[in-house]
């Protein structure tokens, strides 16, 4: 662990400064847009894929004979019409991983990037639908409108459906695939399961890292009020005119409202030489209740995590077009975030007769506090330091509430959907502070070998910012299945979804005139106190409108139909074939918050209709073994953030985003042949070669001036991805090893998956781009073979692993390897920024006891044995520039679980 001395001798910013004188359900859970796939049983199948009644004559004595009646459930995967992959509850649970994120990456062809967003065969997050029950998810993301699948602990999902091929009764934003989560649903008995862990980061643990205050109540992820907007700001906001100093606001008015918002809390970093453990608790409870024409089931869970991450940042960037000589700005940054995960779960599940209900209620809150202390230099003014202290609080919450019906009526079936959901995020007390030394001889700068703020700009700055976002998302379905004739099925359906999304950011300075040397050297909270700003006529300057957008209002309303037919054609031939007709209209409007009657951005407007067919045939090769051809169009429309010129910092990447309002939808064509051999109960091999071609795909771009870096997004002409990947699942027997007991009922797991993936923009000299309106060369954003951002040429997935058919006892290794991806285009016709991934090993352990006649689950993970590093790098020859680097914690975790 790097102990970072630079920067505890540094930390002017607490105490260095000059002071004063004196912080479940099955797997099979609905499609949206229709009921269930139903499994129909192949002619030529084998028992494996039969979904049937098998009457078992047993002899019962001479005179006696048992009947034992029982339905045997079908392979999940063999039996949809369509290539799909499941995680079942059994599968999460052997990889161990704390949010349902962490699983998906071991499915064949996925990887998740930056923060939980799951890229499908190397198609960005955009080309990725997810959604909860069947039912679209809001995102409290501000540059997404996905949502990031980190924040789905992995205690309130039961199983997770990946569908890679497009079907008509799916939303046409489908792309690369749809992950639709399904949450525990009814109990067959009554349980009641407590638990609880701690965990160690060896970059983290008990090392150095940087953390403030804040409130009493951070470790909970809710602020105790501390960090409410003041009432004199609240007011001011209101009063739709910008907080300047002039004829709407006082210096005194400004000064007022500085020494009312929250100071020393919010703004002075704290050395913390022993970072604390990370830990999580969590309850869950269901029960059941028979009544007399069928069954009700309850079911809760509540559970809270609290972890820690400090990350020993580079941060480097380069105006030269070949990377050649010192980088433009390079900065040794550490960064401590402590993420509070809290999540709630209460369904309940009505049974009657043949037809069922569900409605289930999810809350999820996400809270990253984040401090930041860096030391760099700028090579406009190369021989002065520059010191960098940032702390934030972002809460991101999602509430969902959503009522599944599902009717049989003999050979019709009618399904229901209806859903709320909203996600919030809020980032009150955004603040920065920059320290400058000039390194000069004292004849020429007094204070040449120290920090100082002069609060003008050239020697240093203040900023304070407050961000509210919020989204609200209404959808609802109705679908019709009618069986026509044995293997015949035709389903019809409509779908509605309506999102609007209101975001706002305002941003200040904090301005001083002619500062003494003294209180320039002064440490955050006391160069802002009330006595600072009142003597040194320290005022407010609101600085939203230079930033582009300071709010803006989004909205997206879908209205489909759709028809489909599964049928077999011939006996061992199957087709599932649809249409769908999809029409969204997508706004994107600035407000203007000042009420000057003009915004400078036009906003958005993108009213598109499409017809997207989807066609799958399936054949039935041999009893274990079927091919499936699929062909679709489908579609991916720009996300709110992308079509507004709002700044936004990113606490990942600490990166800066700006949209542009002239992005307009990608369409793409997917094709795909597939080979599948199911030759033993839950185990097979399959191969797949899939092709898309992509018209105006939207990529990432950076682009870099001598003090800001800066991404925004832009319409490529053209793409084109094409790969392969394959499947083993094969399990073991381990008793012939050996008489021992040991061995009796044990058997070795090996389940592992390659991706292979090409993807290449296509950029001729006469192809145009537009950006905010103006019609630009598409060769000065993209070159022409180069690879969309996200994808990776090689996926692998391997797990292997040891574990008892009679009793809970799992030993799994996992290991995952992706090569590099593109992340953003470089600025300027620089080489492309790449994140070199790399392999990550892990090892799971869980076992299961008795205590007291007390079910005890153990579980113990380690995580990142390799020691690997996270690397986003330009390279241009012997020259490089990284991005980002830091070295990654191995992470080890102790927890268990007791069943009541």
């Amino acid at each position: 662990m790097t102990k970072r001395p630079i920067f505890a001798s540094l930390l002017l910013l607490s105490s260095a400064l000059v002071a004063p004188a004196a912080l479940a359900q099955d797997t099979g859970a609905p499609a949206p847009d229709a009921p269930p796939v139903t499994a129909e049983a192949p002619a030529t199948g084998d028992a494996a894929a039969q979904d049937e009644e098998a009457d078992v004559s047993i002899p019962g004595g001479a005179d006696a004979e048992i009947i034992v009646t029982g339905r045997y459930t079908p392979n999940i995967v063999r039996a949809t019409p369509e290539v799909v992959s499941v995680l079942s509850s059994a599968d999460i649970a052997r990889t161990g991983e704390g949010d349902i994120s962490g699983s998906l990456q071991r499915v064949t062809g996925l990887s998740v990037v930056g923060g939980g967003f799951v890229y499908v065969r190397g198609l960005g997050d955009r080309y990725s639908l997810a959604l909860l029950n069947g039912s679209p998810l809001p995102s409290p993301e501000p540059l997404k409108r996905v949502v990031p699948l980190d924040i789905f602990p992995s205690n309130v999902i039961d199983s997770t459906l990946v569908q890679k091929s497009y079907s008509a009764n799916f939303p046409g934003e489908f792309g690369g695939g749809v992950i639709n989560l399904t949450t525990k649903a009814i109990p067959r008995e009554s349980f009641l399961t407590i638990s609880g862990g701690i965990g160690w980061d060896s970059e983290t643990t008990n090392e150095l890292g940087y953390t403030y205050y804040g409130s009493d109540t951070d470790w909970t992820g809710f602020d105790d009020g501390t960090r409410d907007i003041p009432p004199l700001l609240k007011a001011a906001f209101a009063s739709g005119k910008p907080i300047l100093d002039g004829a709407d606001f006082t210096r005194e008015d400004l000064q007022k409202i500085e020494m009312e918002m929250v100071n020393a809390e919010t703004s002075l970093l704290q050395q913390n030489d022993h970072i604390p453990v990370n830990w999580s608790a969590g309850i869950t409870g269901g029960t059941t209740i028979t009544l007399p024409n069928g069954e009700l089931g309850i079911i809760a869970t509540l559970g809270i995590s609290n972890k820690w991450r400090t990350r020993d940042t580079l941060q480097q960037t380069s105006l030269e077009q070949d990377l050649e000589g010192v980088p433009q700005t390079s900065f040794q940054r550490v960064i401590t975030d402590n993420r509070i995960v809290v999540n709630g779960l209460l369904g309940f599940g009505l049974e009657l007769g043949d037809h069922k209900f569900r409605w289930t209620n999810l809350f999820i809150r996400d809270t990253l506090k984040q401090s930041r202390l860096g030391l760099g230099r700028n090579q406009n003014q190369p021989d002065r330091d520059i010191l960098r202290q940032d702390t934030a609080w972002y809460e991101r919450q999602l509430i969902n509430t959503q009522f599944v019906g599902e009717l049989h009526f003999d050979r019709l079936k009618v399904d229901l959907r209806g859903a709320y959901a909203n996600s919030q995020r809020e980032a009150p007390y955004e603040r920065s502070f920059t320290y400058i030394r000039s390194n000069l001889p004292l004849d020429q700068d007094p204070v040449g070998d120290k920090f100082v703020n002069d609060l003008g700009g050239n020697k240093g700055d203040a900023s304070i910012a407050f961000s509210d976002l919020s989204e609200d998302l209404w959808s609802g379905g109705v679908d019709l299945s009618y069986e026509l004739a044995p293997r015949i099925t035709a389903t019809v359906g409509y779908a509605y979804s309506d999102t609007q999304r209101s975001s706002v950011r305002r941003a200040f300075l904090f301005r001083g005139n002619n500062l003494p040397i003294a209180v320039q050297q002064l440490r955050p909270d006391y160069l802002l106190s009330d006595a600072t700003i009142q003597l040194y006529d320290i005022v407010l300057l609101e600085t939203s409108s230079q930033d582009g957008t300071a709010a803006f209002d989004a909205q997206l309303t879908t209205h489909a139909g759709y028809a489909q037919l599964q049928a077999e054609l011939v006996p061992g031939l199957n087709i599932n074939a649809g249409v769908r007709y999809e029409d969204g209209k997508q706004t994107v409007s600035p407000v203007d918050l000042f009420n000057t009657g003009s915004t400078a951005i036009v906003p958005t407007n993108l009213n598109n209709s499409y017809w997207l067919p989807a066609v799958t045939l399936t054949w039935e090769a041999a009893p274990d073994m079927q091919v499936r051809l699929n062909g679709s169009k489908t579609i991916a429309r720009p996300q709110f953030r992308e079509l507004v010129a709002q700044v936004y910092q990113d606490p990942e990447s600490n990166r800066l985003y700006s949209g542009n309002p002239s992005l307009n939808d990608s369409e793409l064509w997917n094709a795909e042949l597939r080979y599948e051999w199911y030759f033993a109960k839950d185990q097979r091999f399959t191969a797949a070669a899939f092709y898309k071609s992509i018209d105006n795909p939207i990529e990432a771009y950076t682009s870099a001036s001598d003090n800001l870096v800066q991404t925004s997004y832009a319409n490529a002409p053209k793409a084109t991805l094409y790969g392969a990947e394959v499947e083993l699942q094969k399990y073991f027997a381990l008793d012939t090893l050996s008489d021992s007991p040991f061995w009796a009922s044990r058997r070795l797991v090996l389940i592992g998956n390659y991706t292979y993936t090409k993807s290449e923009i296509k950029v001729g000299a006469d192809d145009i781009t537009v950006v905010n309106g103006v019609e630009r060369p598409a060769t000065i954003f993209f070159f022409d073979g180069s690879a969309m951002t996200g994808q990776s040429d090689h996926l692998v997935n391997l797990q292997i692993g040891l574990e008892d058919q009679d009793k809970l006892s799992q030993q799994t290794l996992l290991l995952t390897y992706s090569s590099p991806r593109v992340t953003s285009r470089g600025p300027s016709l620089q080489p492309d920024i790449k994140e070199k991934p790399g392999i990550q090993l892990d090892f799971v352990a869980r076992q299961g006891v008795t205590l007291l006649n007390k079910e005890i689950e153990l579980k113990f993970e380690a995580r990142n044995l390799t020691g690997r590093k996270y690397q986003e790098v330009q390279t241009s020859g012997d020259n490089k520039v990284y991005f980002n680097r830091y070295k990654l914690g191995r992470i080890f975790s102790l927890s268990a679980s007791l069943k009541f």
